[in-house]
């Protein structure tokens, strides 16, 4: 996966390439359309919502990147996490992440195809998500350089797409537009559904920037390791004045009771103005957010079997390569493949609530995989005393967005999903252990 498709080492990256990356990884529907369900829950709380969120996310981004200037692996946090703490963590670290970021590969499969139908309404929706699924492991197979050529060209049109719309909506506010059909509300009310509606909110601020752990992942490609921190910092505060500059303006421009999970905010904010282009642009902005953070997490799976079978956590099968100057892991995609395509026939055959919930679950279980970065970051980094305060605060906000679910009906079957998959994953962990236990005291036994 290191290797061009030339066969010589992929070239190192500048810091702000990097910042590119993490742009591609993170900017995903889960801005362009799971804000609706954030602002339906809280209104306007939504917005220090995003800015808790993203003082969380760099912090856990922060000691991953510094984990990985002192110690660089391809694993990432999955390796760091059986340093830290045994083979135990890295085992089950990498397997939930593994089905986690699968279940959610499947839905943004499932809503790749329904977004593409708008245009081609009489085409069904299985063969839009196979054509997806192909096209994303074919970037994959074509090696780093050309992962990273997508990425970057990804990260540039969904940014365009945040500041072209920053412009139509300052244009609107101003009258330049015409039309509209609402007076602005301004000051907008903070809390109209009160601090337990707020609170809820927040888990769909922290998903908007789900991706970092792929950043983490790519950052052993810096030409400079210490500058990992650096390209996090300014991706990071990036993408949090954009987030919360365009929801500012969407909330100004139209009512926030009017918006919900069914259409994007962004697009409801434009209405009324005469801009029949708008839903289109979006539709196609949807699409390749929704690809790109795709083929983002793709990568990361990949990633992470290949290294669960290295250090001998999964079948050693997954960690051959292809032979000759391009080295590529054909089993651990092909076995990634058929898990992705098990998780879109989930999507398009289960019942929408119950995926919904099951999707919800492993967005979850991502979160607790950043709590876990932060645990064992205290493990293996010498941390200052305002980087451990950092540290608890981070841990601190992404608990308080986990347990936030509890308090909404949306959200609250996602939770127990994800408490009853930690469960599962950690009884399959424990006997694992059971097993390698008995194995050691045989080899020991024959030694003797």
């Amino acid at each position: 996966m290191n290797k061009t498709s030339k066969g010589g080492e992929a070239k190192p990256l500048q810091w702000w390439q990097l910042s590119l990356m993490g742009v591609a990884c993170t900017i995903g529907t889960g801005y362009f359309l799971g804000t609706g369900v954030g602002i339906q829950i809280g209104g306007p709380a939504i917005i220090p919502a995003f800015l808790l969120a993203a003082i969380g996310t760099f912090v856990v981004f922060d000691v991953l990147a510094k984990m990985s200037s002192k110690d660089p692996q391809e694993g990432s946090f999955c390796v760091y996490a059986r340093k830290g703490f045994g083979r135990w963590a890295g085992f089950s670290c990498g397997w939930v992440y593994f089905s986690s970021e699968i279940l959610i590969m499947g839905s943004q499969m499932a809503a790749l195809s329904l977004f593409t139908r708008l245009w081609f309404p009489g085409v069904p929706m299985w063969i839009f998500a196979s054509v997806y699924a192909v096209l994303g492991l074919i970037i994959i197979i074509l090696g780093t350089q050309g992962f990273e050529r997508a990425e970057h060209l990804f990260a540039v049109l969904k940014l365009a797409a945040i500041i072209a719309f920053l412009g139509l909506a300052g244009a609107a506010l101003f009258g330049w537009l015409g039309g509209g059909k609402h007076a602005p509300d301004w000051p907008l009310p903070v809390f109209p559904t009160g601090a337990i509606g707020g609170w809820s909110s927040l888990i769909y601020a922290f998903y908007a920037f789900g991706g970092i752990e792929v950043m983490g992942m790519i950052a052993i490609r810096l030409k400079k390791l210490e500058d990992a921190p650096k390209a996090g910092r300014w991706m990071i505060g990036t993408l949090a004045v954009l987030y919360m500059a365009s929801l500012v303006l969407a909330l100004t421009l139209v009512p926030w009771t009017t918006m919900g999970s069914k259409e994007s905010p962004f697009v409801m904010a434009l209405k009324g103005y005469g801009l029949t282009f708008v839903p289109h642009l979006f539709n196609g902005v949807f699409i390749i957010a929704g690809f790109s953070t795709m083929i983002a997490s793709l990568f990361a799976v990949i990633t992470i079997l290949v290294t669960l079978a290295k250090n001998k956590d999964a079948p050693p099968l997954f960690a051959k390569v292809s032979r000759g100057k391009k080295e590529t892991p054909y089993y651990a995609i092909g076995v990634t493949a058929l898990a992705l395509c098990g998780s879109i026939l989930l999507a398009l055959l289960m019942p929408e609530k119950m995926y919904e919930y099951v999707t919800t679950a492993a967005g979850l279980i991502l979160m607790y995989n950043w709590i876990f970065i932060l645990v064992t970051s205290g493990r293996l980094l010498e941390l200052s005393g305002w980087e451990q305060t950092k540290r608890w605060i981070s841990t601190a906000i992404i608990a308080l967005a986990v347990t936030g679910t509890m308090f909404h009906d949306k959200s609250r079957p996602g939770l127990w999903i994800s408490l009853g998959f930690i469960v599962l994953i950690g009884g399959i962990t424990l006997l694992m252990t059971r097993i390698w236990s008995r194995s050691k005291g045989e080899v020991r036994q024959g030694q003797s």
